[in-house]
């Protein structure tokens, strides 16, 4: 199961049991993406998914010399559990 990278539609993907699991994002500007939502179907919940497309958007960002700016509760619980990414985190802009 690879996570793919859907840079038309701003999203991180896999096709899992019950649909596409999915962690969206949105452009901030030409270096910095707001990862905005996760959701996984409820017939994939619980195995580690959203996690995968956590760890493939903080991947995808370090390769690419990428920030992000965490909205995303479920991200931001992950982040706590993955210190080790916190230079990739950009305070969130103003008014954002």
């Amino acid at each position: 199961m690879d996570v793919q990278h859907d840079p038309k539609r701003h999203r991180f993907f896999l096709e899992v049991p019950g649909g596409t699991a999915q962690l969206s994002y949105r452009p901030i500007d030409a270096r910095t993406v707001d990862l905005v939502h996760t959701g996984v179907p409820d017939a994939a919940a619980g195995q580690g998914i959203a996690g995968k497309l956590a760890g493939a958007a903080f991947a995808w960002a370090r390769q690419n010399g990428m920030k992000l700016v965490v909205t995303c509760p479920f991200v931001a619980k992950w982040l706590e559990r993955h210190p080790e990414e916190q230079d990739l985190v950009s305070p969130r802009p103003a008014g954002g």
